[in-house]
C-alpha cells in the first residue's frame, strides 16, 4: 500500500527556521572553503601539462616549507619524473634529464605520523631506507597506496611516507605520465623513454610568513 505525502504547511515560523539553517550551511561551507583557501596552492609545469597541488601545511608543517623552499629557489626547474611506476605513483624533483642528482639541503625529519594516508592523487615525501631522509623528492600516488602509511617507528618500513598535499587540478596529466613508456638507466628503473620534465614550480598562494 502507498502512504499517502504529508502536506506541510509553510508557516512564517517554519519558513524561518528553514532560513536560518539554511543560513548557518552556507556559513559552514565558507568556513571550509576559507580553511582550505588558506593552504598553499602549488602549479607544477611540466612538459606533459600542468599539475595543480594544495598543500597541507597544518598537518605537515616541515614538509610543505620545504617543499616550497626548494620551489622559490627554483631548484626543482629542469627536474624530472625520473621514476613512474603505472600502478604505484610517479616520483621527481631531484634528477636533471640526464638522470643526475642535484645538490640538496639538509634532510627534514618525517611526518608520516600525522595522520594523513597515501590515497590516490596525493603527494608524499620520497626518502631512503633511513626514514628521514627526505629532501627534494617528492611522488604522487597514482592509486591507493595504503602500504605506505605510518604505522610504527620500530622499522623503516613501519615510519611509511608523509603525505603532505594533494591534486587539484592535472589529474589527467598525472595519467598520462603513469602510462608513459619506462626503460632502465643503472642504477635507476621505471625511468621513462622520453623525459618528463618539470619546467618549474610556482608558488600560487602561500600561508603567512612563508
Amino acid at each position: 500500500m502507498i502512504r499517502s505525502l504529508m502536506t506541510v504547511k509553510f508557516t512564517p515560523t517554519l519558513l524561518l527556521a528553514i532560513g536560518l539553517v539554511s543560513a548557518c550551511f552556507s556559513a559552514n561551507v565558507a568556513a571550509q572553503e576559507t580553511a582550505t583557501s588558506k593552504n598553499p596552492q602549488i602549479v607544477i609545469h611540466t612538459s606533459m601539462g600542468d599539475i595543480g597541488l594544495e598543500l597541507f601545511a597544518d598537518k605537515s608543517p616541515i614538509s610543505v616549507e620545504n617543499f616550497i623552499r626548494y620551489a622559490n629557489s627554483g631548484f626543482y626547474d629542469g627536474t624530472v619524473f625520473h621514476r613512474v611506476i603505472s600502478h604505484f605513483m610517479i616520483q621527481g624533483g631531484g634528477l636533471t634529464p640526464d638522470m643526475q642528482d642535484k645538490a640538496t639541503s639538509e634532510p627534514i625529519v618525517n611526518e608520516a605520523p600525522n595522520g594523513l594516508s597515501n590515497k590516490r592523487g596525493t603527494v608524499a615525501m620520497a626518502r631512503t631506507g633511513n626514514p628521514h631522509s627526505a629532501t627534494s623528492q617528492f611522488f604522487i600516488n597514482v592509486q591507493d597506496n595504503g602500504n605506505l602509511d605510518y604505522t610504527d617507528q620500530n622499522s623503516s618500513r613501519g615510519w611509511g611516507y608523509a603525505v603532505f598535499g594533494k591534486v587539484t587540478s592535472g589529474m589527467d596529466v598525472v595519467e598520462s605520465i603513469r602510462f608513459v613508456e619506462t626503460k632502465t638507466v643503472p642504477p635507476y628503473s621505471d625511468v621513462p623513454v622520453e623525459p618528463v620534465i618539470i619546467e618549474s614550480v610556482d608558488v600560487v598562494m602561500a600561508t603567512s610568513g612563508e
